[in-house]
C-alpha cells in the first residue's frame, strides 16, 4: 500500500509539472517545436516520461513515436494518447544494442528513473540532488534508435531525454534525422561531450542549447562542437540540466 501511494504520488506530481500552464504553456511548447516539425512529419519521444511532448508534437500535427520503460508512467500514457492513432507507444528503453537493460526507479520523482548506475553515483551527494531515491529496480526491454528507424522510418525530429544515458542511446544510431536533441545535466558533463562526439561523427556541425524548461535557446547563432563543449564546461552546477539541439539545417537553431 506505501509503495503504491508513492508511485501514485510521483506520478501526480510529475502530470503536475509537466502539463501545467494550460493554453500559455502548451502554445510555448507548440512554437518552440515548430521550428523542428511540420504536419505529417515523424517525430521520435524518447524517454517520454508523462506525454508533454507528445502532445505538442500531436498538435502540429506530426506522427510520434513515443517510447518509455517506466511502468506507471505508461500508464498515463495510455490514457492519455491510447486511441490516437497518429501516436504509437513503445514500451521500452533505448539502448547502443537490442536486449534488456535494469532500470533504477524514483518512485517519488519517476522524472529521474534512470538505466544509468554512471548517473546515481553522479547524483549521489551532488548539490540539487539532495533526498533523490532510487529504491527499486526493474528489468525491461531494450531497443536501438536505428531499430525504431528500421520499424518506423527516419524522424524529422527525435528528443531523447533518458537521465545520463542519451550516449547510450545515441551509440545505437546510424542514420541522421534532419534534428535532435538530448538532455544534458552539470553532474554529467562527459555525457555531454560523448553525445556530441557521436554526433560530430554522424555529420551533425551545428548546436545548440536550451537550459531546463526555458525554452529559448541559449545563443543567438549555432556552436560548433567546440564552442559547445567549453559552454557546457563552464556552466556553473547550479545550472542542474537543459538540452543541446543538433541540425543538418543550422537555420533551425537561431
Amino acid at each position: 500500500m506505501r509503495r503504491a501511494l508513492r508511485e501514485a504520488l510521483g506520478l501526480a506530481r510529475s502530470v503536475a509539472i509537466y502539463h501545467r500552464g494550460g493554453r500559455a504553456r502548451r502554445a510555448a511548447l507548440d512554437r518552440w517545436y515548430g521550428r523542428f516539425l511540420s504536419p505529417g512529419e515523424l517525430a521520435f519521444d524518447v524517454g517520454a516520461h508523462v506525454g508533454d511532448r507528445i502532445g505538442a508534437f500531436r498538435r502540429l500535427g506530426a506522427r510520434v513515436i513515443a517510447v518509455e520503460p517506466q511502468p506507471g508512467p505508461l500508464r498515463v500514457l495510455r490514457l492519455l494518447f491510447g486511441r490516437d492513432g497518429g501516436v504509437t507507444l513503445v514500451p521500452a528503453a533505448v539502448a547502443r544494442a537490442p536486449g534488456a537493460v535494469t532500470l533504477h526507479l524514483n518512485p517519488a520523482n519517476p522524472t529521474v528513473s534512470t538505466a544509468s548506475t554512471e548517473f546515481l553515483k553522479a547524483a549521489g551527494g551532488a548539490a540539487g540532488w539532495e533526498g533523490q531515491r532510487w529504491s527499486e529496480t526493474v528489468t525491461v526491454p531494450a531497443t536501438t534508435l536505428d531499430r525504431l528507424i528500421a520499424d518506423h522510418g527516419l524522424p524529422a525530429f527525435a528528443k531523447i531525454d533518458v537521465e545520463g544515458f542519451e550516449a547510450e542511446a545515441l551509440a545505437g544510431l546510424s542514420a541522421t534525422p534532419r534534428a535532435l536533441s538530448f538532455e544534458f545535466t552539470t553532474i554529467q558533463r562527459d555525457v555531454a561531450r560523448a553525445c556530441l562526439d557521436r554526433l560530430a561523427a554522424l555529420g551533425y556541425g551545428a548546436f545548440n542549447a536550451s537550459l531546463g524548461e526555458s525554452l529559448a535557446f541559449a545563443h543567438p547563432a549555432p556552436l560548433d562542437q567546440a564552442a559547445m563543449e567549453a559552454w557546457i564546461d563552464a556552466l556553473p552546477a547550479e545550472a542542474n540540466s537543459g538540452d543541446v539541439y543538433a541540425s543538418l539545417e543550422p537555420g533551425r537553431l537561431s
